[in-house]
């Protein structure tokens, strides 16, 4: 079957759901997922870039890939780059960050440059997905083992930055850190209390203090 005719099967069974909620959505995705087991890289990058062109369902397309080891693999800044065209909200930024970008740069498979380009783009949403792209390093649950220096790098980068997307992935960024150095994290609230949002500053010291984002 040729990407484009996969796709539209794909999207028709989507859209039949009697809700949109993530659960049902993500069942159907698993079963397009074993289907898609013995189909090479460039055919999974093929059809992701088809879902991702149709407008509609956009973090399903990046699920298909991670899904998919090869097609993970075969991830590099090109790829990436052109599967994030079009983020252009929160959740878009956030799924391409958490899904494919994050993890491929945990993996090795990107390096910290590219991160820190985008961290330096007139683009809110790639400054956003920089920030985004950490939490990936250091979620123990989905493989993060602890970042701190490419971390704190990023977020260094960003710490003046009072665009609010940018400014609430900031404090995800740092708040997710604090489980591997939460004395490093500290330093950094002080080093740039100056500067740094009051979102910021007040979300993260709760989550030193309290261990929760709002105790």
């Amino acid at each position: 079957m040729r990407p484009d005719e996969f796709v539209i099967n794909l999207i028709h069974d989507l859209e039949a759901l009697p809700t949109s909620r993530t659960a049902p959505m993500r069942r159907i995705r698993r079963e397009y997922s074993k289907r898609l087991e013995t189909q090479s890289a460039s055919y999974v990058m093929d059809l992701a870039l088809s879902i991702i062109c149709s407008g509609k369902h956009r973090w399903i397309a990046y699920e298909l890939i991670q899904d998919h080891p090869e097609a993970f693999q075969s991830l590099d800044r090109e790829a990436l780059e052109k599967l994030g065209q079009g983020i252009n909200i929160w959740s878009t930024v956030d799924s391409f960050a958490r899904t494919l970008s994050g993890p491929a740069w945990r993996d090795g498979l990107i390096s910290s440059d590219t991160i820190c380009d985008w961290a330096r783009s007139q683009n809110r949403w790639w400054r956003r997905a920089a920030l985004v792209s950490t939490v990936a390093l250091n979620v123990r649950s989905h493989g993060g083992m602890g970042d701190v220096r490419n971390t704190l790098a990023i977020c260094e980068m960003l710490v003046e930055d009072q665009e609010d997307m940018v400014v609430k992935a900031l404090s995800w960024a740092l708040r997710e850190l604090v489980v591997h150095d939460p004395d490093g994290v500290q330093k950094f609230l002080s080093t740039h209390e100056a500067v740094l949002a009051a979102r910021v500053k007040r979300e993260v010291r709760n989550k030193l203090e309290t261990g929760l984002k709002n105790p």
